[in-house]
Parts: C-alpha cells; sequence; structure tokens
C-alpha cells in the first residue's frame, strides 16, 4: 500500500498493483477486465434484442451487456427516456427486461439480479418499435404538460371524456412488461421453517453473526438475496486479517455449511417482517437455470418462525441530482466498483467520478488499479483527498451531460465558477450511503436522522424481537459491521438464554466517514432526475412544494416519488432532502416515508405456490360425495365445499322435476340430506356456558344437559351475524352448529372474544367440521327409519326423544354417534353425525334401512325450498344488514343479561316503527314467478328508490303449494298481512303483483316437528 495526502493532512490508502485489461474473451466484450469472481474460462450464449452476445458463468445480465459496451438497457416509464443500469443490485430502477420465451417469459426483471445461463433470451420492454428508435419518446417533448399531479388536473373534465378516452389510453400506457398469456409451466411451493436467530443479509455483519450464533448451537438461519454470500466485500479489494475478503468470506461460509445447525440459503430475499416473529422469504430455486430441474419448484415462499432476528441488510448508496444525470453510463460509484472488482467490467474505458464522500475515491482507486482510465474526480468538498494517476476537481459539481443515447461528455463547474467539459463514458456518482431501514418500518417503525452520516438509522424496538447490525445500523466500516455482527447475536441469543461469547475477529478496514452532505446541483433550467423508473425531477419536488403538497406522505403520491417497483431505495432521500430545502426545515423535521412489504417484487405465481388449476380453489368433498356420483348427483360448490343440488332419476328432463319430487318424497316419507358442511365447534370448559350466554343474543347459561337450543349471534354493531343451533352434550361440553358461509367468522369472532374480551374465562374452542360427518333425515318417517339404524337400547319415541334433544348414541352395533332432534325443512327430522370416516358407509346403510319407506336422498335445492316453505331464515337473509328485529326475533334479544351486540341492537334507527319485518310472498297469480332480488313497491307508487318498500331475499316454486314463492323483507310487515304489493326489477322489466303473508307456508303450527 501506498498512502496519499489529503488536502487537511490525513491520508488515504491506494494500492500499488494495477491488474492489467483483460483479453477479451469474446469479440463483443471490449469493456472486459481481469480478474473478477467469474469463470473466464467459459462462456455463455446469450440474447437481448434478438442480437447474439456472449458472457461468462457468474455473471449477470447487467454485467455481460456492459461487457459487451451495451449501455441502453431500458427506456424511462413516463418520457420514455434512454436508461442504462444505475446499480449492481436489487435496487435498480432502470434496467428492467423481459426474460425468457413463449410461457415462461418473465417481464420486469433486473437485469442487475438475473443470473446469466446458456441460451438466455432476454428483451427491453416499455418501447415501441425498438429500444434505440422508440415513438413514445416524443412524451419526453411534451414533458412541460406532463409534470407531477398532471393526471389530477387533466382527467378530471370534461366528465365525458373519462370512460371513452382518458381510461383506455391510461389502460394502454399502464405497466412496463408484457405477460405472454400462456399457462406458466413451473411450479411453485410454499414451506416452513422455524430457527433461534434470523439473520438478513450475508455481508460482514451477516456473516460475524451468523458464525457466533453457529458456534453457541442456536438454530441459525442466514439468508441473503445475491447467489453469493459477502455482501460489498464481493466488490471490495481490501483485505480481511492475512486473507482477501473474498477468501475469508469463502472460509466463513464453509464452516457456516458444515454446522448442522446453520441454514445458509443464497438466492433468498427476506420480504417481509410480520407479527410473533414471522417473516416472508422468497428462495429462487431455478431462476439461474434454464428450466427447472424435474421435480424441483422455480421459487418457494417461506414463512419463517423466529424467536429473535437481526437484520444485517447493509446500506444502499444514493445519488446526487444534476441536469440530465440520467444517460446511460451514469450510475452509482459502488456499482461501477462492483463491476470492477467482482464482474471484471468496466463501463468504459474512460470514466469520471462524482462524489461528496470518501467512497467515491475508493471506486476511482480500485478502477486505476485495473487500468481503467479515470479522466477526474470531482469532490464536492474542498478538502478533498488527492490520489495518484487522477486529476482531482475539488469544490467542484458536475452540472450538465451530453450523449443522446449514452453518456459522452460531462461539463462541470470548478470552483471558481469556470465550466469545463470533459470526455468520458461513464460517470459514478457517490452522494453518501443510506441504511437499509426498509424492514425495520414494516410494522410501521420509524426510522431516526443520524447527523453523523447525514442518513435515516432504524429507529428503537423497530419490530419486536428485531435488532439491527452493520450497515443497516449506519456502522459503515469492514471493522464496525464483523463487530456489531457478533456483538448483536451475543446479545439476541443472551435474551433466548442461550450463552455464548464474541468470536474473534479479524482486522478489518475501519474508515471513518468523511461526508460532505450534498443532494442536488442548482444549475440552469434543466431537468435532475430523482426517480428514474418514475421520472420524477428535482422540479416535481418544486412544483408539490409550491402547490401545498408539501407533507412526505403527499408528495411521494403527488410526484409518484418512490413509488416504483424499486420502493424509493435509490430516490427517497434526495426528494426529502429537497423538500427541506424548500420548507426552510431539516431533513428529520420533514420526516420521511416508511416502507412496506414486499421489500423487491414477488411473482403471482409465487404468492399462488401450488394454488393453481384445480388447486386453486381446493375442492371439499362431504363423506357421501361418492355415494352421490353413483347415483346420478349434480354438484354446486358452496365455499369450498362441493354440494349436491339435486339427484337426477330416469326419465327427468330438468331439474326442477328432480327437486320437486325430492321435496314431495321427504314430506310424503322420508329422505336424507348431506349437512357435513354446516360448521361445527365444539366448545369445553367451566365457563362454556357463560362464554356462549355472552356470544347469543338469547340465553344458553341454562339450557339442560341434552337438550338443543336455536341461538341467534349478534356482531359488535348489533346486526345479525349467524345463526344455528347448539347442543348441550355434559355439564361443560357444548356442540354449536353454523351455516356452512359463516363457519369461519363465527369461529373466528368466538376466537376473539375468548383470547381479547374474556381471557380469564376457563373455555376452550376447536371446529370439529371435518371430523363428523352429519346427516339430516327428515319427514314423517324419519323415526322409523332411525331406528333401524340406532342401536335398540336408545329410546327414539316421541316421549323419550323430544323435540330439540340431543344425545351421545351408538349406531349399527357400536359405532359412537351423536343424534340431534332438529328440522330445518319443519318435518319430523334429526341430524345424525357419526366420525367421518364412517360418514359414507353410514350413509349407504341408511339408504339401505330405507328401501320400504322409499327413502330419497335430496340436495341443497329440495332443502332450500323446504327452509323456504317453513319461513327459515339461512344466509340471504343474514347478509350483514339484517337486525334480530327484521328477522322477528327482537324477543330473543335478552334484557336479562348483557351479550356481544345486544347494546347496539337497541339504538333508536335499528328499532324504528316501520322497520323491515321479514314477511312471506305469494303471487296473486299462481302463473307469475317470484323472483329475488326484485324490490317491493306500495300498490300505484312511482318505482323508484324513494318508495322501496323493501326486498326479496330467498324465492323458489313449491310443488307443495304448487305456486312460486319467497321470503324478503317489507317495511312494517308484521302489519301488512294480505296486503297486495308490487314486486318490480326494472333491470329485467319484472312486475307483479303478490300477497304478504305468513312466512311459515307450511305447518305454521309446529305439529309436524313435533310428532
Amino acid at each position: 500500500m501506498t498512502y496519499t495526502n489529503r488536502a487537511d493532512g490525513s491520508q488515504i490508502n491506494q494500492p500499488t498493483a494495477r491488474a492489467q485489461t483483460g483479453a477479451h474473451s469474446g469479440k463483443t466484450q471490449v469493456n472486459r477486465l481481469a480478474g473478477g469472481q467469474i469463470d473466464q474460462q467459459s462462456s455463455i450464449n446469450f440474447s437481448f434484442d434478438g442480437k447474439q452476445y456472449q458472457g461468462h458463468p457468474g455473471d449477470t445480465l447487467a454485467s455481460a451487456l456492459l461487457a459487451n459496451n451495451v449501455r441502453l438497457m431500458a427506456r424511462s416509464f413516463k418520457y420514455h427516456r434512454p436508461r442504462g443500469v444505475l446499480t449492481s443490485d436489487s435496487a435498480e430502477p432502470n434496467a428492467l427486461v423481459e426474460l425468457r420465451t413463449g410461457a415462461r417469459q418473465e417481464p420486469n426483471t433486473r437485469a442487475t439480479t438475473a443470473e446469466l445461463f446458456d441460451g438466455l433470451v432476454a428483451k427491453s420492454q416499455n418501447r415501441s418499435p425498438s429500444l434505440k428508435y422508440d415513438f413514445m419518446a416524443i412524451n419526453d417533448r411534451f414533458s412541460n404538460f406532463l409534470t407531477a399531479g398532471f393526471y389530477y388536473k387533466t382527467f378530471m373534465w370534461p366528465v365525458s371524456f373519462w370512460e371513452k378516452i382518458y381510461e383506455p389510453i391510461i389502460r394502454k400506457a399502464a405497466g412496463l412488461g408484457s405477460l405472454s398469456l400462456e399457462e406458466d409451466p413451473d411450479e411453485y411451493d410454499k414451506g416452513f421453517l422455524h430457527c433461534d436467530l434470523l439473520v438478513v443479509g450475508g455481508g460482514p455483519s451477516g456473516l460475524s453473526a451468523a458464525l457466533t450464533a453457529g458456534r453457541a448451537g442456536a438454530q441459525v438461519i442466514l439468508a441473503d438475496e445475491d447467489y453469493l454470500f459477502g455482501g460489498r466485500l464481493n466488490g471490495e479489494t481490501f483485505g480481511i486479517g492475512e486473507q482477501s475478503g473474498q477468501d475469508w468470506v469463502a472460509a466463513t461460509v464453509a464452516e457456516l455449511h458444515s454446522l448442522p445447525n446453520v441454514r445458509c440459503m443464497s438466492r433468498t430475499t427476506v420480504n417481509g417482517a410480520y407479527d410473533h416473529g414471522i417473516y416472508s422469504a422468497v428462495e429462487r430455486v431455478s431462476d439461474h437455470l434454464p428450466v427447472p430441474p424435474e421435480g424441483k419448484p422455480r421459487q418457494i415462499l417461506w414463512r419463517i418462525y423466529s424467536k429473535r432476528t437481526l437484520l444485517c441488510a447493509g446500506a444502499i448508496e444514493r445519488p446526487i441530482a444534476f441536469e440530465n444525470n440520467d444517460r446511460p453510463g451514469i450510475m452509482l460509484a459502488s456499482a461501477m466498483r462492483d463491476y470492477a472488482n467482482r464482474w471484471a467490467v468496466t463501463a468504459a474505458h474512460k470514466v469520471a467520478i462524482f462524489t461528496n464522500n470518501d467512497d467515491g475515491h475508493r471506486t476511482a482507486v480500485d478502477l486505476i488499479a485495473k487500468g481503467v482510465k479515470v479522466a477526474a474526480v470531482i469532490d464536492t468538498r474542498a478538502d478533498a483527498p488527492r490520489i495518484a494517476d487522477c486529476e482531482l476537481l475539488a469544490g467542484a459539481q458536475v452540472i450538465d451531460t451530453s450523449g443522446r443515447l449514452g453518456l459522452k461528455f460531462i461539463k462541470v463547474r470548478l470552483a471558481d465558477g469556470s465550466e469545463r467539459s470533459i470526455e468520458c463514458g461513464a460517470l459514478g456518482v457517490s452522494g453518501g450511503w443510506n441504511p437499509n431501514v426498509h424492514m425495520t418500518c414494516h410494522q410501521r417503525g420509524r426510522p431516526i436522522w443520524n447527523e453523523q452520516i447525514s442518513a435515516f438509522v432504524p429507529g428503537e424496538d423497530s419490530i419486536p424481537g428485531m435488532t439491527v447490525a452493520g450497515a443497516a445500523n449506519g456502522d459503515f466500516s469492514t471493522a464496525a459491521a464483523l463487530e456489531t455482527g457478533s456483538a448483536q447475536a451475543v446479545a439476541a441469543l443472551g435474551d433466548l438464554g442461550i450463552k455464548t461469547s464474541k468470536i474473534d475477529l479479524p482486522q478489518a478496514e475501519d474508515a471513518p466517514v468523511n461526508i460532505q452532505p450534498f443532494w442536488h446541483v442548482r444549475h440552469g433550467k434543466g431537468r435532475a432526475w430523482l426517480d428514474q423508473q418514475n421520472d420524477v425531477t428535482v422540479k416535481d419536488v418544486k412544483l408539490a412544494h409550491q402547490e401545498n403538497y408539501r407533507s412526505v406522505e403527499h408528495l411521494k403520491r403527488y410526484t409518484t416519488l418512490g413509488m416504483a417497483t424499486d420502493q424509493g431505495k435509490t430516490s427517497n432521500m434526495g426528494g426529502l432532502a429537497i423538500m427541506a430545502e424548500l420548507t426552510g426545515q431539516s431533513i428529520p423535521e420533514t420526516g420521511t416515508t416508511i416502507f412496506r412489504p414486499p421489500y423487491s417484487p414477488v411473482a403471482m405465481g409465487t404468492w399462488g405456490g401450488r394454488a393453481r388449476g384445480k388447486d386453486f380453489h381446493p375442492v371439499r368433498e362431504t363423506p357421501s360425495h361418492k355415494w352421490a356420483l353413483e347415483n346420478g348427483a349434480s354438484f354446486v360448490e358452496v365455499g369450498n365445499w362441493l354440494r349436491v343440488q339435486w339427484f337426477s332419476q330416469p326419465g327427468e328432463t330438468h331439474w326442477r322435476e328432480s327437486v320437486d319430487r325430492e321435496v314431495r318424497a321427504v314430506r310424503a316419507s322420508v329422505g336424507v340430506c348431506d349437512v357435513t358442511t354446516l360448521g361445527k365447534i365444539d366448545i369445553q370448559g367451566t365457563d362454556a356456558a357463560p362464554f356462549l350466554n355472552t356470544v347469543y343474543a338469547n340465553a344458553f347459561a341454562k339450557l339442560a344437559v341434552g337438550k338443543t337450543r336455536y341461538g341467534l349471534m349478534l356482531r359488535e354493531d348489533g346486526n345479525a351475524m349467524d345463526d344455528g343451533t347448539t347442543a348441550r352434550l355434559s355439564e361443560h361440553h357444548f356442540v354449536m352448529t353454523t351455516t356452512t358461509a359463516n363457519a369461519v367468522e363465527v369461529y373466528r369472532h368466538m376466537e376473539f372474544v375468548r383470547q381479547c374480551l374474556f381471557p380469564d374465562m376457563d373455555v376452550q374452542l376447536i371446529s370439529t367440521t371435518e371430523a363428523w360427518a352429519q346427516y339430516a333425515v327428515a319427514g314423517p318417517n324419519s323415526r322409523k327409519l332411525l331406528q333401524k339404524i340406532v342401536d335398540p337400547e336408545f329410546d327414539l319415541s316421541n316421549e323419550g326423544f323430544e323435540f330439540m334433544a340431543c344425545r351421545e348414541i351408538t349406531v349399527c352395533g357400536g359405532l359412537r354417534a351423536r343424534l340431534f332432534r332438529i328440522s330445518f325443512s319443519g318435518e319430523l327430522a334429526y341430524e345424525i353425525a357419526v366420525p367421518t370416516r364412517y360418514g359414507d358407509a353410514l350413509f349407504r346403510r341408511i339408504m339401505e334401512a330405507g328401501k320400504e319407506f322409499d327413502v330419497v336422498a335430496y340436495g341443497t335445492e329440495a332443502l332450500g325450498v323446504m327452509r323456504i316453505e317453513k319461513g327459515h331464515a339461512a344466509g340471504n337473509e343474514l347478509n350483514g344488514t339484517i337486525t334480530a328485529l327484521n328477522l322477528g326475533m327482537g324477543r330473543m334479544v335478552s334484557k336479562k343479561k348483557d351479550s356481544i351486540g345486544s347494546t347496539m341492537s337497541e339504538r333508536e334507527g335499528m328499532n324504528l316503527p316501520d322497520a323491515l319485518n321479514m314477511v312471506g310472498f305469494k303471487p296473486v297469480n299462481s302463473a307469475d314467478k317470484v323472483t329475488a332480488g326484485g324490490h317491493l313497491m306500495t300498490k300505484g307508487t312511482p318505482v323508484d328508490a324513494e318508495h322501496d318498500q323493501g326486498y326479496v331475499t330467498s324465492a323458489c316454486y313449491s310443488p307443495i303449494l304448487n305456486s312460486s314463492i319467497g321470503l324478503g323483507f317489507l317495511k312494517d310487515g308484521a302489519n301488512r298481512m294480505g296486503e297486495i304489493v308490487s314486486l318490480v326489477s326494472p333491470v329485467t322489466n319484472l312486475n307483479v303483483d303478490v300477497e304478504v303473508v305468513n312466512p311459515q307456508f307450511v305447518d305454521p303450527e309446529g305439529v309436524r316437528v313435533r310428532a
């Protein structure tokens, strides 16, 4: 090493040995250097926009294109400006491409993270007809009309233009890449992992932490989005101890792989931090291959359960805004260093550096050592350090650039105010570093300002169980990263009771942060770019300030700053700093937006996993499904369940014939229906009865053992949530049934009440919907049929097993079962349940035993007809807007006890004199049809919303009444029995007269159910 004096008398390290520019490993790789962490002995063929190129194993698409002197890789979203790479990692806002062809075509992939493989086909996007000649670049000519917020002002008038002009144009312009519209042939998977310590980031701090925890015997997961562990060390030339940085990484990773308690996950991006130490991570298993290996997924979405987490995500270099700072060839100085040291690529053979800190000089030193000509280092600081073999322009600024499709010249304003033009093909820009705080914000943590590094760092306790180390916490030197990584791992394990100590750490670079904050160049009237993907400029921020969009949240949405797929990684700080200048506030006073998951874009296929095709909506089959298939059933999806609608018999040509037959057969003799889909919740505990008394509006505390009671459940706002029956099998054991549609919602509601509102109650809940096969046996002969199934020691007589009774019994010679005497059809009926594994056998036994009674199996249509005939409310009536009063169940809401929603149900607006009441409807002309969804009008009044009297919720044809009938809600309906009202539907031109009748069309006295 040699040392060069700085202007302030201090020194900066500079390597003296220079590597020579490598022999070009392909005719087109004119920018390839010697060395790097790539295999230059092997070549890889790939294409970009139809042109063939060569690269090497270890290249990314971006590094291979730069090696082939391809700087123009994309067009910006709004103005279609020519763009090249800005970064070397996942923070890239510009170089988004389409990879592969056909069904595997993938849009919006970062060229900086796409690993090169033989035969890779890549295509630029957001241009027409070509990247070089893009017709949409005309937008740039109209940039004065397309400033920040133009969409808010432009698309408001005239109103008639929206649907026919504005919306089609916006939809056509929206998006970047394109989809093949073919089915993705690859598989995606999901998995679960558990660990003591999750280390996010495999740079020096992450490796130090993982090694510390791994040696202590803790279960460790180390995840890094790169395919090489090492983080910034992969792009640096300094050593660690007696080794190069890369050798130290290799040795450390080898040891971690040898530890059985450590899982090293490269190509894995931890995307989100959620409650209770749960993190989502995407592992790109096969993205670096042309086709996933047989039996392997392309990507896996992991749900990681960690006891403690250590964020070692590093930092992101930020650019400086100046006129025309978006030309291809202008990139972050650290990216330029990465391409040179890791991928042996220079962006051009003559480059310049623009910086406000010492890190920019490190790039210049490394490029010079690689044999790259550095025309000048332009440093905004007057006391900038000098390095050999390179001109230093201290106190200077880059004020403009030229080169239509790639950088050719930069214009520099010197310290004395004079201007100078410098020829170069690439410019490295370094405005300092921002700790990567994104994940600390995922639970609304707020970063805090660190004056020493002029950047935001994570706030304390941003996420429970998470600590931060290394550059992500503002500790930028390698020595500090190693030290804090190990120390934080020791602290995290100590919280878990795992005793360990810091590992012996090698000597490493420990340079202090030396930065003079500088955010943008004030020069001329040209545009200086902040968010290069969304084309947000300094002028846009100034316009937002002028139009009073000064809050950071308003600034973001008004200008779209940071709303691109890079989530503002390289753009946010510049915009915030400029707004701070405009408002006369400090940056911490101005504030910062926070970030939300995912950290980087995730493919929709990854979120879906195996849930596609038939698995997208998995079918839950009832226990009698196989028998139903054998007997002519037609099915319907009910949530995830596949239920029988009706059973067709020979000679029946229409579904109504089947349904009518089933209804008549049940009411004449007996029928069987699979009702397994009803929600079943097992409730046990010494406080089970008081708990039910709380969640139900009506009383349950004194329900006798062996009895079942109909219950009405209210939401917290007082509206009806669900109805069902609950049986008391023993003193502290209840079984609740819910409607099929609300099974999950009711269970969640009850768990919330148990855990959050009454945590001290001794009550336990478990869903047993799938555990029990349950069948409704209904009709005058239902008792006789069951007596042939139920073991003889159980008395099923009307006296021995009365209406609403329940009992645990045995059937078929000792099989345990449950029997409930409840009815949904209005007939003498029972529901019998057995463990699901015996469901098919029991159904077949019932059908065999019922032959002498002409038993029928009936489906959901017949079930629905009979429940409407009986006037039972179901899902159509429980639509979220209905109260107990509307249902005619107002007296069920007990005034003697408190329950969820009971107080709110007493609000004046829910108890109006003319409130809706559930009533029945029958057409005056029996040939007319009652239609669900139709609205009710008083005869002779206008058909409009002002005169609306109610609506029909359920309707069917009743084969018992030989007429169409319906249930619905009518204002003051209970006092309007016999009135003729109009049922209308302007959409379907329906207008018929219907009579308001008792909703219980069949057996209103309830004689049959008690027979």
